[in-house]
């Protein structure tokens, strides 16, 4: 999960996210460099700085440590940090899909430190959604946890409040694999509309509320008084991040993994 720049923003079309009442339209971010489309989001700390010039990546502003997040997992391929992501069942995991192409995926579920506690278990499967960026994992064991509650159409309303969560780069540190936070973070973000995310799939775009999203915030959560609605796909890291909207494709997480 190397993050060196910001690639060409995608093509942006107004659509009406089914989620979101009143109806919007947003500009979508442009997908950052994680890998294949590279994206990367959801919330991050740090202080304040001013853009980073060439090929660094751009400082994260604001947001803070989360104290309750039972839910949330850590992604790491063939033993390396990589993104953020959710258990929303005893053997599946939701996370985004340009995450989960390195293959010897793990999860550390359970646990604000990325480093130790909660509960380890590797993939025994990963099920892509042909066109958007949402992946659903199927876990080697069980495992008991506070699974994430996933929205429905009108969960979530243009100009709304809501969370973003992850451990992905805290400040502009030249390559955000160097600057991932070890404890789980947040940040409130409000939403603009609907937008597009990595893969042209629907999603709901977010304006920079008391923080914004970076390299290995991809695939966490996006909650809406406590539910899910989102999962991070890509970010600017100043301004704008994209989601994939969970509650539009609802069937799909549905007929794989019963929730």
């Amino acid at each position: 999960m190397r993050i060196t720049r910001l690639i060409p923003a995608l093509a942006t079309a107004a659509l009406s996210v089914v989620a979101l009442a009143p109806t919007a339209t947003a500009q979508a971010p442009a997908p950052s460099a994680e890998s294949t489309p590279r994206a990367a989001t959801a919330a991050t700390t740090g202080s304040a700085a001013t853009a980073a010039a060439g090929t660094k990546a751009l400082p994260i502003i604001g947001g803070g440590f989360a104290t309750n997040a039972p839910w949330a997992a850590r992604l790491f391929s063939n033993g390396r940090q990589t993104c953020s992501a959710s258990i929303i069942a005893p053997t599946w995991i939701l996370t985004a899909k340009h995450c989960v192409g390195g293959g010897g995926l793990s999860f550390r579920i359970g646990s604000l430190d990325q480093t130790a506690g909660g509960t380890v278990a590797n993939a025994s499967g990963v099920y892509n959604h042909a066109s958007s960026d949402l992946s659903l994992v199927r876990l080697d064991r069980s495992v008991a946890a506070t699974y994430a509650r996933l929205g429905q159409p009108g969960s979530v309303t243009v100009n709304q409040t809501v969370q973003v969560y992850g451990w992905g780069a805290t400040s502009q540190c030249g390559s955000e694999i160097n600057c991932q936070s070890q404890y789980l973070k947040f940040a409130n973000v409000i939403v603009s509309g609907g937008c597009r995310d990595a893969y042209n799939g629907s999603a709901i775009c977010a304006r920079r509320g008391d923080g914004i999203t970076a390299g290995g915030d991809s695939g966490g959560p996006m909650n809406a008084n406590g539910i899910q609605v989102g999962v991070a796909s890509t970010s600017d890291r100043q301004t704008i991040t994209a989601y994939t909207n969970v509650t539009a494709y609802r069937p799909w997480i549905q007929s794989i993994a019963g929730v």
